[in-house]
């Protein structure tokens, strides 16, 4: 069966918006890394209602758990990719996936930043 790609503005649009969910949904019920970082998400956005942050403080905060979970997302793509293309254990393969998590873990320290900022003032 042949793949015939849909050129039609909306609905085009519309199906890629359909497979960008369903990949999310993807990560989300099949990948521990993003069912923590959407759990922590999740948990941050109560925190936000509780504690009434403004709304430049929503901004950062939902730009930074979106950065995380792209990132995160991002990283697992690359996982995958390389151990579709060498299943076996390969030090120059270890080496992309190591880069790769480095970018999560860029993307996590800038959000536990901009987290601590929001809210340590809340606390004290």
């Amino acid at each position: 069966m042949e793949f015939q790609k849909d050129n039609t503005f909306v609905t085009g649009r519309l199906k890629s918006m359909k497979y960008a969910f369903n990949g999310a949904v993807k990560l989300i019920k099949t990948e521990h890394s993003i069912m923590v970082q959407f759990s922590l998400g999740i948990i941050m956005t109560i925190f936000g209602f509780y504690f009434h942050i403004s709304q430049t403080e929503w901004l950062c905060q939902t730009l930074a758990i979106g950065f995380v979970l792209s990132i995160e997302g991002l990283n697992t793509a690359v996982e995958k990719i390389a151990d579709f293309i060498h299943p076996d254990y390969s030090k120059r393969i270890g080496f992309i996936k190591d880069i790769a998590a480095g970018a999560v873990f860029f993307a996590a320290m800038t959000a536990i930043a901009i987290g601590l900022i929001i809210y340590i003032p809340k606390f004290i």
